[in-house]
């Protein structure tokens, strides 16, 4: 809970500018913010961990999703740690219900990629080379991140599903689970497993984001256990002492990093 504090995950928009399905998961208001209940928020987050470990855990890959500026250095990094897919560019219209060609782009960048390592590069000339290289960093720019993703993600973990709402409406097509951050002005009914919670503040977002890269680990450590001979079931996340739910808190109180940032 501690974390949650320091972070500012408890800071939501101001009350003029909500979204009144969120009201369940908001403990009150100060100074014309929402504060968000983080007791409530502690909770999801726990079922949200729990549900991308055992995914992860089976075998399946998730995609992590957040195009902001204040989001997308955080989903780079946990994605990458964790050996996962990400976007943190603009979202592609069409990169869940129009897969194929957006494999085709995935596929044109290896191989542009393939041609600059293996020196192929140096047998066309100045003006091709050069145009080639434009080429491949654009594509680089909006489908680095999906290299490695051979098929649709099995769930997509999404900071602030109001700015992807393209994304979201994608994977509600597709059939695809999803784990969001979400906000007080947000609609928490697009999103499967909800963490309630500031998607704006660049702490908070790494903070969960860094956790939701934990849970990918811990399954992926699953699996390899699983298939050495190690068949211990996976157990419910532990209640660290941080976020006892039973702890006193004073959520309504001043902390650092309350301004949106």
């Amino acid at each position: 809970m501690k974390s949650l504090l320091e972070t500012g995950v408890h800071f939501g928009h101001q009350t003029k500018r909500w979204n009144p399905k969120m009201k369940k998961y908001i403990y009150g208001a100060k100074h014309g913010i929402y504060i968000i209940d983080l007791q409530k928020t502690v909770r999801l987050f726990r079922e949200a961990y729990s549900f991308v470990r055992d995914l992860v855990a089976s075998g399946e890959k998730i995609l992590f999703v957040g195009t902001k500026k204040q989001a997308s250095e955080s989903i780079v990094e946990a994605a990458t740690r964790c050996g996962m897919g990400y976007v943190s560019e603009r979202w592609l219209g069409g990169s869940l219900t129009n897969f194929k060609t957006i494999s085709k782009s995935i596929k044109k960048l290896k191989e542009l990629e393939e041609m600059k390592n293996t020196g192929i590069y140096q047998a066309v000339s100045k003006k091709e080379m050069i145009e080639l290289e434009k080429e491949r960093i654009r594509l680089e720019r909006y489908f680095g991140g999906l290299k490695n993703m051979d098929k649709h993600p099995a769930a997509i973990y999404v900071v602030d599903p109001r700015k992807e709402r393209i994304a979201v409406n994608e994977a509600k097509i597709m059939g695809i689970p999803l784990v969001g951050l979400v906000d007080t002005n947000c609609d928490p009914d697009l999103i499967d497993y909800i963490i309630p919670g500031n998607d704006d503040a660049i702490r908070a977002i790494k903070l969960i984001t860094s956790k939701i890269a934990d849970a990918v680990i811990e399954g992926k450590q699953f699996a390899i256990d699983r298939e050495s001979g190690k068949t211990e079931p996976i157990v419910p996340m532990a209640q660290d002492p941080e976020t006892d739910e039973s702890e006193e808190i004073d959520i309504m109180s001043d902390h650092k990093d309350k301004t949106k940032t």
